[in-house]
């Protein structure tokens, strides 16, 4: 008999996940997605066999027909469906709000649910990323609540943290070293059974707050080290060297790597993740310390789109135009190259910043299709979009914006101006052809000279 695996939240964490679990001999599984207006589209979707994603994503189109078809893949908004659940897996968006501070409106509903509905003897696996602490201080108390059962006991709960990226699903969720941190020996042993079925890296096992730390401490730290690529593309900016060849002989060495600065900072992980790890601090540690390294680099990956608005100020300055009688055309509203993702994205900063300012913002995207930032219609056609425009501004490092046509650009453009936030331009070439440049960490800010 199949063992049932109900997935809660189908998103860019729960489909991979779930689709590479119904793909296994044994396991049948079922999504459980709420049916509302902003997601409930998803259901009727993944049901038909395909990918609600409209960026590259190898091999999940192929596998999602593979698993719907066989039968062992459905989504449902029932949430009945957890009573006969053998495994269920939480992973829903844990968000946090303008003061920093977790909102678990959605983790602490389904572990409600789940606690109403858990049978003796099923394990749960907390999948989305949340502060140190909350697994058994939050999760487990509610579920142990409404149940009426032992956590350890009665039902066996884990932690383990996805490390997915858009455009990589698939791969990372399989070649990628997973941690699985239980409540008990057994809550771990269970989960690392599990997870051996379709992850063929290594497995590390921890108890459940070090695998929470693990996961919020793993972003802070890249986001620690982003956070000084940008500062340093600011100095190089001022005095006019070109921060990426500073990096290259940086890395010459072989046991350095300095990151890439950059537009900003995106996604559902880095500008949420270091604020977790200061709240479990302060809501569970011993002692309070301010950890200021994951504060400072929070405000300094925040400022690089208000910097990129700048850019484009100067920019046009230098040609005469002014921000309150331009329009500015905004190249990917996605957070990554060659997805779909919007969510924390620095486009939405950039074009607060620039709409401010008095400017007219167009977007371009080839791979997202809804905004909910925004009622601006996002185009498809960036020679379209370019058309009267005073400059284009290229926030995200899409596959299509390798090879645009820059003398047709020119032509349609009102003012040629063009600021790159992601270093994908050859300055050169475009000087050459009569283009106002400026990227972040190279051209810099031109200002008067005294």
């Amino acid at each position: 008999m199949k063992e049932k695996i109900v997935v809660i939240g189908m998103g860019y964490v729960g489909i991979p996940a779930a689709a590479l679990l119904a793909d296994v001999d044994g396991y049948s599984v079922v999504g459980l997605q709420r049916r509302s207006q902003r997601s409930g589209w998803k259901i009727d979707v993944l049901n038909s066999g395909k990918s609600p994603f409209e960026g590259d994503e190898p091999g999940l189109d192929e596998l999602i027909a593979r698993v719907v078809k066989k039968g062992t893949f459905h989504v449902t908004d029932d949430i009945e469906t957890l009573k006969d659940a053998d495994i269920i897996l939480i992973d829903v968006q844990t968000p946090t709000d303008a003061q920093h501070m977790p909102q678990y409106t959605s983790l602490r509903e389904v572990s409600k649910n789940i606690g109403e509905r858990i049978k003796k003897g099923a394990l749960v696996i907390v999948e989305s990323t949340v502060a140190p602490g909350t697994t058994q201080n939050v999760v487990q108390k509610i579920i142990e609540k409404e149940s009426g059962l032992e956590g350890g006991k009665d039902f066996d709960l884990a932690f383990s943290y996805e490390r997915v990226m858009p455009g990589k699903l698939l791969e990372y969720i399989v070649h990628m070293p997973r941690v699985v941190g239980g409540i008990t020996p057994k809550s771990t042993d269970r989960a690392v059974e599990m997870y051996s079925k379709i992850v063929e890296e290594e497995i590390y096992t921890a108890d459940t707050l070090s695998a929470e730390l693990a996961k919020t401490i793993e972003n802070a730290y890249r986001d620690v080290n982003i956070a000084f690529a940008n500062e340093m593309a600011l100095v190089c900016e001022s005095l006019g060297v070109d921060i990426y060849r500073i990096i290259n002989l940086i890395n010459a060495r072989h046991d350095r790597h300095m990151h890439t600065p950059g537009a900003g900072v995106g996604g559902h992980c880095l500008p949420k993740d270091p604020w977790l790890l200061r709240y479990g601090l302060y809501e569970y540690g011993s002692w309070k310390i301010e950890p200021e390294f994951i504060s400072l680099a929070r405000r300094i990956n925040d400022h690089m789109p208000i910097h990129m608005s700048t850019l484009v100020e100067n920019g046009l300055s230098a040609r005469h135009v002014s921000m309150q009688d331009a329009t500015i055309v905004v190249l990917g509203v996605a957070y990554l190259e060659n997805s779909d993702d919007t969510r924390n994205t620095p486009a939405a900063p950039l074009i607060g910043s620039i709409q401010a300012k008095g400017a007219t913002v167009r977007l371009h995207d080839p791979y997202v299709h809804q905004w909910e930032f925004t009622n601006h219609e996002i185009l498809r056609d960036v020679y379209k979009a370019a058309e009267e425009a005073d400059c284009l501004v290229l926030v995200t490092k899409h596959k299509d914006y390798d090879s645009l046509d820059f003398d047709r650009l020119k032509e349609v453009m009102r003012t040629p101006a063009i600021i790159d936030g992601r270093n994908v331009f050859d300055q050169e070439e475009l000087e050459s052809k009569g283009f106002e440049f400026r990227a972040v960490g190279k051209a810099g800010i031109k200002r008067a000279q005294h």
